[in-house]
């Protein structure tokens, strides 16, 4: 199927501190590419995959902002039309989990509130230096009723499955709301149905948009 042929286009977003891996984990699910020596994000970026669930063709648009504070400015358009979020940490270092119920109520207060959050402790590759247990994270998750899973974009450990798991769930909320919509207002004889779902803005030609 063309790239540009899908049955749902999903916004996903990503947040949570500088350093914690966001990037990384955008271009190992759009690209499958790793680079060690990325930089900050600067301003917002995105990228799009298609996968297939249910035999429907879902192209998920990621979108990737920078984690420091002077670039959050940006948060209001950053989360318009966002239809889930990936809460990222760094299991080695305890600030950047503890930041996460900060990201959380940033989330909430700005994004919709049918919103979809996975908690992502991401670089489960460095397990010596682990600085955050995953039944603390696993805890917080189920308190804040958020998906959970710890994943490394450097071996791709867990990535395809952060992601899919999460467009899955999207996907499994759209259709259902789309089913009651239409037997809500199912059409008199002769009449059509209609149901309207808000779509975020779809991508240029280019693969990535960039803005500070």
């Amino acid at each position: 199927m063309a790239q540009d042929e899908y049955d749902y286009l999903f916004k996903v977003v990503l947040i949570g501190d500088s350093g914690v891996g966001k990037s990384n984990l955008l271009s190992r699910f759009t690209r499958d590419e790793f680079n060690p020596d990325s930089k900050s994000t600067i301003g917002v970026e995105f990228a799009t995959r298609s996968i297939a669930v249910d035999g429907k063709t879902i192209k998920a648009q990621i979108w990737d902002t920078a984690g420091q504070e002077r670039y959050r400015a940006i948060t209001n358009a950053y989360y318009r039309g966002a239809v889930g979020a990936l809460l990222v940490y760094d299991i080695t270092k305890s600030q950047t989990y503890e930041n996460s119920s900060r990201w959380l109520k940033e989330l909430r207060d700005h994004a919709d509130s049918n919103i979809v959050i996975m908690l992502v402790g991401n670089k489960s590759d460095l397990e010596p230096q682990r600085g955050v247990s995953t039944d603390e994270a696993k805890t917080f998750a189920a308190e804040n009723n958020l998906s959970f899973i710890e994943t490394s974009a450097l071996n791709a450990s867990n990535v395809e499955s952060a992601f899919q798991s999460i467009l899955t769930e999207i996907y499994r909320i759209v259709s259902a709301r789309q089913l009651e919509q239409a037997t809500e207002s199912a059409p008199r004889p002769g009449e059509g149905t209609t149901i309207n779902f808000s779509r975020p803005p779809e991508e240029d030609k280019s693969s990535s948009s960039k803005c500070c």
